[in-house]
This record gives structure tokens, sequence and C-alpha cells, in this order.
């Protein structure tokens, strides 16, 4: 016993380094501000609020919150993460000695060739109990618990994404569809004026005061103006289902709040220095864990280069008619190692590193990338503000000039052609307004997006063990 505890602490003495490169997170090139970033002063930035102080429609709230508990993209998710947290205890479990039994039975008679001795029967039984425990001198173990441990945080990582994304999706399905309502009233209200045109142009050309081309050109005005409901009545009707499909449940329709004119819009706030999106956004933190485990890989693959040591045991018992028992013992060390393979642990070991080469690229790709989308974002914030003020503009202008026309050509001072030019025009301005304002919610909503905001507040916290080396994304 005191050689083997010799044996023990001289091995542990070994145990204090692991093969492989220590992970350290790749240096990307940040700037010092997001271009066109905003310079005003806010307590808060989008990234830092819930969902809930971003939308203050109610009926999205409740769409939200529905699709949250019900997505089937977030279920699967959520089920991946309780596949990788089991995953993880697996890789940890090579830390503990290996124990198992055996057991075995049997009755039986031997006859002898000779057939002179007599002939016996007897019982055998035989039980052991074994173990096996690899010494991780190279540290193969801890850093196959690394990789798992990293891989299980890329997998909570994504889980997040996705909620965000969901939240973003749901979003932007729920402005569009009211947009669409929009777009519906217009269309109608316009195929009304064009109805009240054509009305008109008739009495006057049965009163012998017009032309059928005045009424002939009215009536296809009307015409145009009332293919469109249709089309857009099976748009929303496709985009309710888009929502329903958000929220796991068959086609239905769906509950409107708040016209689109009266969401509230989020002020144009500042997003934080850029690199708080590290941090911040799932998708990097994803990317960097990844990272993490490609990097324990390839001490994985290294320590297969050296001796493997282990430590082995055995207690038996066995008997001739199960009454009197006879016992053993076996402890022992064994060590093992590679010669000559054909080149495979080299090969291993290098393809290890072309990986981490891969994701290490696909890490800086998508920071490159987040920056990108949050200067996209501000930026289009930014200028549809402009945008939308000059289309209501003209949307009014519009308007004035129709009702000048209609009542200049009914003084007989214009020609029937202002009166269609004037409302020809006003239904598409009218159109482009209301997609305006659509975009400008959903440009709020890409926002939150790009800078990952909210999920560290809607999460639903999942109550496991952080795995080893989960510190490794908080540097």
């Amino acid at each position: 016993m005191k050689k083997i505890i010799i044996i023990l602490t001289a091995t542990a003495m070994f145990i204090g380094c692991a093969v492989g490169p220590d992970y350290k997170r790749p240096k990307v090139a940040m700037p010092d501000a997001h271009r066109a970033d905003m310079t005003v002063t806010e307590k808060k930035a989008v990234a830092d609020l819930p969902w809930w102080d971003i939308f203050k429609d109610p009926v999205l709230k409740n769409l939200i919150d529905e699709a949250l508990k019900n997505n089937m993209d977030l279920k699967m998710a959520t089920a991946r993460v309780a596949q990788m947290r089991s995953l993880t205890g697996v890789a940890n479990g090579d830390f503990f000695p290996q124990i198992n039994y055996s057991a075995i039975g049997n009755r039986g008679k031997n006859v002898p060739a000779d057939g002179l001795t007599s002939n016996t029967t007897g019982n055998m039984a035989m039980g052991n109990l074994g173990f096996q425990w690899e010494l991780d001198v190279w540290g193969r173990v801890r850093r196959a618990s690394e990789s798992a441990g990293a891989q299980y945080l890329a997998s909570v990582e994504a889980r997040r994404d996705i909620m965000i994304l969901l939240i973003a999706e749901v979003a932007n399905a729920y402005f569009e569809l009211r947009e669409l309502d929009n777009e519906l009233e217009i269309a109608k209200r316009t195929e009304d004026s064009f109805q009240d045109t054509y009305n008109l142009f008739m009495r006057r050309y049965k009163g012998g005061e017009a032309s059928l081309l005045e009424s002939s050109r009215a009536g296809a005005a009307l015409a145009q103006t009332s293919a469109a409901i249709p089309y857009l009545e099976s748009q929303i009707f496709a985009k309710e289902n888009e929502v329903n499909f958000l929220l796991g449940k068959g086609p239905a329709s769906i509950q409107r709040g708040q016209a689109l004119s009266n969401q509230y819009l989020t002020p144009i706030i500042p997003s934080g220095v850029p690199s708080s999106l590290l941090e911040r956004r799932p998708d990097i933190r994803e990317a960097e864990a990844n990272l993490i485990a490609a990097n324990a890989d390839i001490g994985v693959a290294k320590a297969a280069f050296f001796p493997q040591f282990s430590l082995t045991g055995l207690l038996g018992a066995s008997s001739p008619d199960l009454k009197t028992f006879s016992h053993s013992w076996a402890l022992g060390g064994g060590v093992t190692g590679p010669i000559f393979n054909g080149g495979k642990i080299w090969s291993n070991y290098n393809a290890t590193k072309h990986v981490y080469e891969q994701v290490k690229t696909q890490y800086e790709k998508t920071v490159i990338n987040a920056l990108r989308e949050v200067s996209d974002t501000l930026t289009l914030q930014q200028k549809l503000v402009g945008v939308r003020d000059q289309q209501a503009k003209a949307v009014e202008f519009l308007r004035k000039a129709t009702r000048l026309s209609i009542a200049r050509y009914s003084g007989g001072l214009a020609r029937y052609t202002e009166v269609l030019d004037a409302q020809q025009q006003l239904f598409p301005a009218e159109n482009n307004l209301a997609q305006t304002d659509r975009d400008r919610l959903l440009a709020m909503v890409q926002l939150f997006k790009a800078l990952g905001g909210g999920w560290e507040i809607i999460e639903q916290p999942i109550q496991v063990k952080q795995p080893i080396q989960a510190k490794q994304l908080k540097k």
C-alpha cells in the first residue's frame, strides 16, 4: 500500500499541465466607435433594454411571449443544450476510475475419456469487481472536458441567438402585417375615390358635358385599383400564417393591436463601444466557444503522442459449491503508447490545427459581420427619419392637389387628366409612406438584434453546473 501511495503521489506531481495550447482570444481590429454611431446621450442603450420596453404594442408583446414558449426552433435548441450538457458529463466521467463487475455461474459434469473414473457433477460460481483509471498525466482528459464544456456553451449561445432572432422575426412579421393592413385600407379608400371620380365623369358624359374617353380612363383606373385589393388580402392571409408558424401554431387569424403609425419608436440611441459586441452578441459568443473547443481538441490530439498511464485493480471470489469461497485481488499499473501507426496520430494532430484555423476565421468573420450589421442599421435609422418627413410632405401635397383638381374640374377650370393624374400619384405615395413607417420599425428591430440586445433579461436561466472553461468567454 505504501508503494501504491508513492506511485500515486509521484503521478500527481506530473499532472500539473496539459499539453496543447492554452486558449487566447484572437485579436480582431475593433474601431473606437461604430460607423454612423449616434452622439446623443441616453441612460440606456437599446441593447440593454428587454423586448417589452422596445415594443409597446400589447398584442405584439403577447405574440412574442407565446413564440418564446412554443416556437419549434427554440424547442429544438433547448433540447440540444440538454444534449450537450449530457455529453459534457460523458467527457467529465473520464476523470474518475471506471469500475465494472462481472459474474458467472455454471453446473456441469466431467466425463473421463477412459470411462473408468467416476463421473462427477459440479457447480462453479465466480464474481469479479475491477477498476481501471487513466492517469491524466498529459492532460488528455482535461482537454477533452474543456472541449465538451465549450461545445455546451456554444449550444447555450446558439439558443440565445435563436431567441433574439425569433423575437426579431415575430416583430418584423407583425409590423409587415400591419403595413399590409394599411396598404389594404389605402387601396379601398383609393377605390372609393376612383369610384366617385368615375361616377362624376359618367354623370357629365350622360349630360353631354364630357366625352366617353373621360369615363373610360376613370373606369380603367378604378379597375386597376380594385385588382390590387384581393392580392393584398392574399398577402395578409399568408403573413398571418407566417406569424402563426413562428408561434408554433397552425394557420389562423392574428389579432391586431396599435396602428402602424401609432407604434412606439425607440429614440435613436447610442450602441456603446464596438468591443462590447464581443460579450453581448450570442453569435459571437457561440463562435468563440467553438474556437475554445477547437483549441482544446488540439491538446487532445497532441496527448496521443505520449504514453498513457493507468491503474488497474481486481477483487474476485470463486466457489465450487456455493458454500465456500476463495478470494483473490490484484492491483497494478500499466503503460501503453504508440510506436508505429502509419502517421495516423500526426495526421490527426495536423487536422485539428487546420480545424482551429477554420473556426478562428469563422470567429473573425462573425465579429466583422456584427460590426457591419450595426453600422448598416444605425445608418438606416438616421436616413429613414428624413425619408419619412419628405414622403409625408409629398402625401399632404398630393392630397391637396387631388382636392383642388376635382374642384377645378367640377367648375370647368381643369381637364379630366388633372384629376386622374393627381389621384394616380397619391395612391403610390400613400403606400410609400406606409412602407417607410414599417421600415423605421423594422430598422429598430434590426438594431436590437444587431446589438444582441436583451438576452440577459429575457432568457429563462438554465439551472446547470457550469462546465470547465466556462469562464473563458468572460475574458
